[in-house]
């Protein structure tokens, strides 16, 4: 019923873009721009986009020389954004619609549906330099989250995001920009659930806040390149962004606060992020840490026979990852992530190394990228990953 109610949604949606193209004056349009309509009476605005990746991926483990491969869309989305009533009240829209973006791992808490809603957030400009978000989207937390999935410098993101990332929330985040010279300083903050995106249930435990500043000392990037991968506009002059983001998730309910599973018991969890990205003249550079710590209690749950049973996820880890646009749009770019999980959680410690290799054909819009990873365990034979995608956006 619902995979019947998800498709009659997409086509209705389609529908109302098709209905809305006939009736309002079309922008001029451009690959990988969407298409853009606005109303006679500038009333509102639309610009609908689409893309998706196509990934083939295998890995090889020295211990077993096996490889294990598969090809799949990794991503698959939709999006919608523009205006509502007022150029000062903007909107955002974004739905999953793979099976990696739907997935979701407790029925009861997402009404048994598929999980395609990615983003639904209102953003109002009540006074100049100042935006107030209302809905679901990604949380102001470390920057490789931020950057979207389509505009990374690799594959996909580092072992970094994927354990300890605060990712997206439904609440409420307040923004605000201002310039002191060249120097470009914004502030962040947000109120929000604390359990991840599409819950349909109440609150299990407590809300989660999260706070964040950013500076930019040589001024803006172009482009909004401070939360795009890789210099593709090529900066005529240095640009720097160095940002930290302090989060505290009140009673967390999944081990990775708005993430993974959902545990038996409640932690309060504490999330430290630091990063930058430098940009010049086709070299790009980004570098983060992340700290997550629950200080109030034990993070491993136990059996009564002491057995351990579920953990959240603390530790820290650290990424490092540069590259340099050739004039032809080729890229090489190089990776090294370390993953320091606690003691505690008796999770594997990992390093990485990757290289990877980009085509940019039309930007981020249509691009071909491969990386190969090398797999680091303490305790384990060390393992091989290689990844080619394609992405085209429209």
């Amino acid at each position: 019923m619902y995979k019947k109610l998800r498709g009659a949604l997409i086509v209705a949606l389609a529908c109302l873009a098709l209905n809305t193209a006939e009736a309002q004056t079309v922008n001029k349009s451009k690959f990988g721009k969407g298409l853009q309509f606005i109303a006679a009476d500038s009333s509102f605005s639309l610009k609908l986009g689409t893309r998706f990746q196509m990934l083939y991926q295998g890995a090889i483990n020295n211990s077993t020389d096996q490889l294990d491969d598969r090809f799949l869309i990794r991503r698959a989305r939709l999006k919608f954004e523009g205006f509502a009533y007022s150029p000062k009240l903007e909107y955002k829209i974004e739905l999953g619609l793979s099976n990696s973006d739907i997935g979701n791992d407790d029925p009861a808490r997402f009404n048994n549906a598929d999980n395609i809603i990615l983003d639904a957030v209102a953003m109002w400009n009540f006074a100049p330099n100042w935006e107030l978000w209302v809905g679901q989207t990604k949380l102001p937390g470390n920057r490789e989250r931020i950057i979207s999935s389509q505009k990374m410098q690799f594959v996909d993101r580092s072992l970094l995001n994927s354990r300890f990332n605060i990712d997206r929330d439904a609440g409420l985040q307040l923004h605000h920009t201002h310039t002191m010279g060249t120097t470009v300083v914004r502030e962040s903050g947000s109120i929000s659930m604390g359990e991840g995106r599409d819950i349909t249930v109440n609150n299990a435990g407590g809300y989660d806040y999260t706070a964040k500043i950013e500076v930019m000392p040589f001024g803006e990037f172009e482009g909004g390149g401070a939360y795009v991968g890789s210099d593709l506009v090529r900066e005529e002059t240095p640009k720097l962004a160095i940002a930290a983001a302090y989060n505290f998730n009140d009673n967390a309910s999944r081990e990775g606060g708005q993430l993974g599973d959902f545990l038996v018991d409640e932690r309060d969890l504490r999330t430290l992020f630091v990063d930058y990205m430098f940009k010049y003249r086709g070299f790009s550079s980004m570098a983060e840490y992340a700290n997550k710590t629950a200080p109030a209690g034990p993070v491993v749950l136990r059996s009564d026979d002491g057995a351990v049973e579920e953990t959240f996820v603390t530790g820290n880890a650290f990424n490092i990852q540069a590259g340099y646009l050739f004039p032809s749009n080729w890229e090489v770019a190089g990776r090294y992530t370390t993953y320091n999980p606690d003691k505690a959680t008796n999770l594997r410690s990992q390093e990485q190394y990757t290289l990877g290799l980009s085509k940019y054909i039309s930007g981020h819009s249509l691009k071909v990228q491969s990386d190969v990873t090398l797999q680091d365990q303490p305790g384990r034979e060390n393992a091989y990953l290689f990844r080619l995608q394609m992405e085209v956006a429209l």
